[in-house]
């Protein structure tokens, strides 16, 4: 028998993680008591046993999409957003989900979806603009999605040395402090040492309101 259970509780009103403290495994089913491991509500009730189920997924590396298939388990709960690995080891991020009954939203049941639309997320492209008193340059570094960015720190291109000066996240814009990779939408950083002319770099225009020369 399991030890816990995503189920419904009747205090939360939402799907969460139930430990099985007394149970009876009948056909697809316990009836036992359970305990909420969120806000602690121990009740009794008969729940379905969850079951392994394929679904489709769609997934895209850059220009490239592939359709294939991934098991999940009919009470998994899955959010636009969550990371995971496929059957073949790679990782990915749930970028949207469809369900079979067109609902909309960021958090669903296993059993309830259609197909997961994922992204490569084994290594990210970070967006990084540089000034260098004059202009500002749109950049990328590469990065894994745990690696962290700080204030402060150098990154190193081809052509120059760029000093992290400000970091803006899904949430918030840093000027002293840092974040992972996966949080991050832009670094900004000022030019440091050139090594020569970055005559071949694109100029940004996009720097989300950001003025360098202020503090």
């Amino acid at each position: 028998m399991e030890e816990y259970l995503y189920i419904p509780c009747p205090n939360c009103d939402d799907l969460t993680e139930h430990d099985i403290l007394k149970g009876r495994e009948g056909k697809g089913n316990i009836t036992g008591t359970f305990r909420c491991s969120e806000c602690g509500r121990v009740f009794s009730d008969t729940v379905r046993i969850p079951e392994p189920l394929r679904v489709k997924v769609l997934f895209s590396d850059g220009d490239v999409t592939e359709t294939i298939e991934t098991e999940l388990m009919s009470n998994e709960i899955l959010s636009i957003g969550d990371e995971f690995y496929l059957e073949d080891e790679r990782r990915v991020c749930i970028t949207h989900i469809e369900t079979e009954d067109g609902k909309k939203g960021k958090k669903f049941q296993a059993d309830k979806i259609k197909a997961l639309w994922v992204k490569q997320f084994d290594v990210l492209s970070v967006k990084v603009s540089v000034n260098d008193g004059q202009k500002t340059y749109s950049v990328r570094t590469e990065a894994e999605p745990e690696d962290e960015f700080a204030t402060g720190m150098i990154l190193t291109f081809d052509e120059f040395d760029a000093l992290v000066h400000a970091i803006k996240t899904k949430e918030r814009l840093i000027k002293n402090g840092s974040a992972e990779a996966r949080e991050i939408t832009r670094i900004y950083g000022k030019i440091r040492k050139k090594r020569y002319d970055v005559l071949d770099l694109e100029e940004d225009d996009d720097q989300d309101g950001f003025d360098f020369d202020k503090d």
